[in-house]
């Protein structure tokens, strides 16, 4: 590794000569970092490009059109044990910059403060699009401040815990903003912004690859992915999909740590091997597929992924066809970057302007929420002292050892025809910006330019940004993407061509299109052949009996494989009883099929109005243990203390207490109907002068939200996680003590639970 210290894990202590220039603006000397152990695969390089006390606690990041660094810090996450300070508006949006130009960070400001729990930037549109739940906003920049302040969704990342709230905010080749652990995307459009449903996807972090493919994941799942491009197969609101999206990538989960971690449920059968080292992933997030072209041939769009947990990041060999995609570890039992450094702690991965990868490292001890902090996990933590890694945060660079030195392009200062060639870069992150710039621009002469390139069938990749550029400025026309799919275009090419000439769908186009049809359908192309079963929804309410055949051809042709037939029914859409007439008139039997099969489903969600969720949900909904860890700390932490600790005279300990590990139904009833001491916690008698009251009779709590308490105390103060239903709740309120008043401990214990 190069630029490593010889020095002791961090010397951030050494006196800082502090320079200000300005209320928000501050430079340090440069601190040292050692990575004497980190370990990356061989023939790369790591470096510490930015480091507290420039940054703490960063959990995304992005680079504006200079070049510089933005960061995201969630400072007020898991501050402690007891989650204290969690509401505390100290989150911030800074910018990093190296004035010396020496690769490393040297001078920061804030562009935002006062922030709770920010979690996603993007630099969309000339100004900066956040997130700080439940809202997303938008601001313009001027002199580095924000201005003009917009509210884009003030459900944006509305319930859930800071875990599972949308995240990512990652602008797409088809101009248009995704999100991870989100149904929602986002475009501003002629000054307004347009919010529209998608795919449900993932949990923290969102990429993409060079068609546009998406990848995202969860935590126990290293790599998930959409085998099309977005929104293509989603358009029949009565029929969910699932032959082409949210597909397991990766085939195991298998993670190889240097060192034994402090994982929650270490002590589930199967969770940790003989040497006490974690298994499969517990906490993947904030994956990447590398884009950036300083990297050798055979790592472009390979997925790397973050495993916090184990102090590591993955990377996996991406495997392409025309359906169907796979990630395979790419080095047996070897991790791409791994650390016996467990405040290594990478949370998110991004592509750079100079084409190297940069890892959001929040540096952290505790990388668990408290809604989901076991006890096992709790003790692990105060036994190391993890809870002592606190106000750091690093932005790591990966750099490949023969990569030629390519200077950060300042992008903001490139003159048109600059930025339509920038469209041809074997960097995804500078075509990603060009394209996003041009769009927004809107400079009418770059429509001839961008034509060229359409036309160049040498670069494909360039063709389709060219196209959604176009598309973004609203110029792309009919005779543009009819030449392109009588072209020897890619099918790739001919694929995004096919989604977006739906949007010219009309009478005045039908004899053309019903011939670009016929003729793709001739070149017996697997990938076009699923995009053109996707796209025909929008021209058949033009002429049923010109699609109508042609759809049934495509069905014949794939009768066997479902992501055909699902295309089928997304095209379909309100005409599906008009296509089974059609059937009947020409007196074709496709009872045993897959079609028959959808569509007899999709009838049958149609007939009982039963849509798609996408189409429903308006916000993600807040996790069971989340929301009784909300109600626990306002009603029950008071008394129990807020890690089930019991206070002195006042109540026992739930923290192992029999009375949380054993029975759900007798804990319900506790809490339903109050407890009356003296009681046995544990073997310890605790004759308390006080009465726990039940909440059977408060009209504040529904059974839901008992359910929920019991949920979070299952999970935090037990080593069993149970449930109990709603209908048991509920017939548990007539469970009442003899007295009408509150339950003893002998009473509550005679009854057979």
């Amino acid at each position: 590794m190069r630029n490593k210290k010889p020095l002791s894990r961090i010397l951030t202590t050494l006196a800082l000569a502090i320079i200000a220039t300005g209320c928000n603006t501050v430079s340090y000397d440069e601190p040292l970092i050692s990575l004497d152990n980190y370990h990356i695969e061989s023939g790369f390089n790591l470096d510490v490009v930015a480091s507290e006390p420039f940054i703490e606690a960063p959990v995304a990041m992005d680079f504006d059109n200079k070049g510089r660094m933005w960061v995201v810090e969630m400072k007020g996450y898991m501050q402690n044990l007891e989650d204290s300070g969690a509401d505390m508006p100290n989150g911030t949006i800074s910018i990093l910059e190296d004035l010396d130009h020496d690769g490393i960070t040297d001078h920061s400001k804030v562009f935002i403060d006062g922030l709770i729990l920010p979690r996603a930037i993007a630099h969309v549109y000339g100004g900066l699009l956040y997130a700080e739940p439940p809202n997303l906003y938008f601001v313009n920049i001027e002199d580095d401040m924000p201005v003009n302040k917009v509210l884009v969704d003030s459900l944006y990342a509305d319930g859930g815990n800071v875990e599972h709230q949308p995240n990512g905010l990652m602008m797409h080749i088809d101009n248009w903003i995704y999100n991870a652990k989100s149904n929602f995307r986002y475009q501003m459009k002629n000054g307004k912004w347009i919010k529209e449903p998608t795919s449900f996807r993932g949990q923290w972090g969102i990429t993409k690859d060079n068609f546009g493919r998406l990848y995202y994941n969860n935590n126990s799942t290293q790599l998930i992915g959409d085998y099309v491009l977005p929104n293509t197969v989603i358009k029949n609101p009565y029929y969910k999909p699932t032959a082409t999206l949210n597909k397991t990538l990766t085939p195991d989960q298998r993670v190889y740590p240097l060192h034994a971690t402090s994982v929650n449920r270490g002590y589930q059968k199967g969770v940790l091997d003989k040497d006490s080292i974690l298994v499969n992933v517990t906490s993947a997030c904030g994956p990447l597929v590398y884009r950036g072209g300083q990297f050798p041939e055979s790592y472009t769009e390979n997925a790397f992924v973050c495993a916090p947990e184990a102090n590591l990041v993955k990377r996996h060999v991406l495997s392409f066809s025309y359906n169907k995609m796979t990630a395979k570890q790419a080095i047996p039992e070897k991790e791409f970057i791994a650390s016996t450094d467990e405040g290594f702690r990478p949370v998110n991965l991004f592509n750079g302007p100079d084409g190297n990868m940069y890892i959001v490292d929040m540096h952290r001890g505790i990388i668990q929420d408290k809604a989901f902090l076991t006890p096992y996990l709790q003790k692990h933590y105060a036994d190391k002292k993890l809870d002592t890694i606190i106000g750091m945060g690093r932005i790591l660079k990966v750099s490949h050892e023969n990569s030629t030195f390519q200077e950060t392009v300042k992008i903001e200062d490139l003159k048109t025809k600059a930025l339509v060639d920038l469209l041809k870069s074997p960097n995804g992150w500078l075509r990603d910006r060009a394209q996003q710039l041009l769009v927004f621009k809107k400079d009418k002469s770059t429509i001839p330019l961008l034509k060229e390139i359409i036309a160049d069938e040498a670069n494909p990749i360039a063709q389709i940004h060219a196209m959604h550029a176009l598309n973004g400025m609203q110029a792309l026309d009919y005779n543009v993407l009819e030449n392109i799919l009588y072209s020897d275009s890619r099918s790739n090419v001919i694929s995004h061509a096919l989604t977006l000439i739906e949007q010219f769908a009309s009478a005045d186009h039908l004899n053309s299109t019903e011939k670009i049809i016929s003729h793709l359908l001739q070149k017996n192309d697997t990938e076009i052949d699923l995009y053109i079963a996707n796209t025909l929804g929008a021209w058949i309410p033009f002429s049923t009996e010109t699609f109508f055949p042609l759809i049934l051809e495509l069905s014949q042709k794939h009768e066997a494989e479902k992501a055909y037939q699902e295309g089928i029914i997304n095209s379909l859409r309100g005409v599906e009883e008009d296509f089974l007439v059609y059937l009947n008139t020409i007196k074709k039997d496709t009872s045993d099929t897959i079609l028959s099969e959808l569509l007899a489903q999709t009838l049958n969600n149609k007939s009982k109005d039963l849509k798609h969720a996408i189409f429903t949900e308006t916000t993600v909904g807040t996790d069971a243990r989340t929301a009784g860890y909300k109600l626990y700390k306002k009603t029950c932490a008071a008394c129990h203390g807020i890690n089930g600790d019991g206070v002195d005279g006042l109540a026992p300990p739930l923290k192992n207490s029999e009375y949380v590990s054993g029975s759900t139904e007798r804990l319900a009833l506790i809490i339903l109907h109050g407890l009356s001491g003296p009681i046995h916690v544990n073997g310890k008698l605790y004759d308390l002068n006080t009465t726990m009251p039940g909440l059977a009779g408060n009209p504040e709590f529904t059974d839901k939200d008992l359910q929920d308490i019991i949920s979070y105390l299952n999970n935090a103060f037990s080593r069993t996680s149970k449930n109990i239903s709603i209908e048991k709740i509920k017939s548990l309120r007539e469970t009442k003590p003899k007295d009408g008043g509150t339950f003893s401990e002998k009473e509550l214990l005679e009854l057979k639970y």
